[in-house]
């Protein structure tokens, strides 16, 4: 169904002294500041663009809001932000001119403003979006564990699909999934009752722990994979495993990369930790 490459793992020394974990998605600009700087550009260069090249846009809103969208993206792709904001602001403004031309009740904004903070929390903090693995995934997760019962972490459970996938064939092991976003979690947790060999916790998964987990899953974001290799090398026993999602660490071989069958050609990249030496 898949086939699997392996490859060496890259001779990285262990650096030395103690490895202070920054916060997520540090890098030096703020997420929130950086998205709203993208729009701005996109406003002030398509203004430009109708009022000297095509006037006749002032008369449509639709295509003029397209327009900054296409500015948007171009400026948000110069400013280095991550490529999933691209499409967010492709249809942020043309969505809302849409959205303005329609007799909605007041209470609808603050209503789906809530309901973005149930099922996303703050991914503009985090820089994580909600990513839910496919069943295809959860096989070949299932065909890396160990033979033996051992204990697995899912970081960023979602809705904990994988997570049942795996227990119902590994009725053995131990499973432990954090959610930070409330409505997730809640479908999570409410879905692992009865299972006693499943565990879903509400937190902030870089809170947690790697430490005795045989394999450690995650699915997150470009943005968390520095921060995230950081904590494996600091916290993961020896011998364990991390499976990251489509997300290479930057500047690491993985010591195997699975290609999954599925619709969206998902790689797993699977690493053996680097063990750190503390001072």
């Amino acid at each position: 169904m898949r086939s699997a490459r392996r490859e060496a793992t890259a001779s990285t020394p262990a650096p030395s002294g103690r490895i202070r974990l920054s916060p997520a998605g540090a890098s030096g600009r703020n997420p929130m500041l950086s998205a709203l700087a993208a729009q701005v550009i996109g406003v002030v260069f398509a203004g430009l663009l109708a009022a000297v090249l095509i006037p006749q846009l002032s008369r449509q809103p639709l295509a003029l809001a397209a327009l900054q969208g296409a500015c948007a993206v171009l400026a948000s792709w110069r400013l280095g932000e991550p490529a999933w904001r691209l499409p967010i602001h492709a249809i942020f403004m043309p969505s809302a001119v849409l959205v303005h031309g329609m007799d909605l009740p007041v209470w609808l904004w603050p209503a789906g403003l809530v309901l973005l903070l149930l099922v996303f929390w703050r991914t503009d903090r985090s820089q994580v979006p909600l990513f839910l693995s496919n069943r295809k995934c959860g096989d070949a997760v299932l065909e890396l564990l160990p033979a033996t019962p051992c204990r697995v972490l899912d970081l960023g459970c979602g809705d904990g699909a994988l997570l049942r996938q795996l227990v119902r064939a590994r009725p053995d092991c131990r499973f432990v999934g954090i959610e930070h976003a409330p409505l997730p979690w809640c479908w999570a947790w409410l879905s692992a009752r009865g299972k006693g060999n499943l565990e879903i916790r509400l937190g902030d998964f870089w809170n947690h722990s790697l430490e005795g987990y045989a394999l450690v899953y995650a699915f997150l974001s470009p943005a968390a994979m520095p921060r995230l290799a950081i904590k494996a090398d600091n916290e993961m026993t020896t011998g364990a495993r991390l499976v990251s999602n489509s997300f290479p660490f930057p500047d690491r071989k993985p010591e195997a990369v699975v290609d999954v069958v599925d619709r969206g050609h998902t790689r797993l990249h699977v690493y053996a930790p680097l063990k750190t030496q503390w001072q």
